[in-house]
């Protein structure tokens, strides 16, 4: 019983309003930069957090399998065989052509 006593009060309070939800949204939508400047919000995802690069030795081309792998090695450890150009491209003969 409570139930439905509450559900026609719900009804009847969206009942009265209604006119004046409509009349509201139509000055909303009338004005749509006000709305623009309302709705400007950016959301940027987190960066993704890795594991720490480690160096585990390797410093020649030989020893990579891919052109990524070459080129995170040659900026994260020292003491890197893999650019004889000195052009911050490395082992550019076998994987970054």
């Amino acid at each position: 019983m409570k139930l439905i006593l509450v559900m026609l009060i719900v009804g009847l309070l969206a009942w009265k309003l209604s006119p004046e939800l409509q009349s509201w949204a139509a000055a909303q939508l009338s004005n749509p930069e006000e709305i623009s400047k309302e709705v400007s919000i950016v959301v940027t995802a987190p960066k993704p957090v890795s594991a720490p690069f480690k160096c585990d030795g390797r410093k020649y081309c030989s020893q990579m399998t891919s052109c990524a792998e070459a080129k995170n090695f040659l900026q994260n450890c020292p003491g890197m065989k893999m650019d004889g150009d000195n052009d911050a491209i490395p082992c550019e003969s076998q994987w970054c052509q």
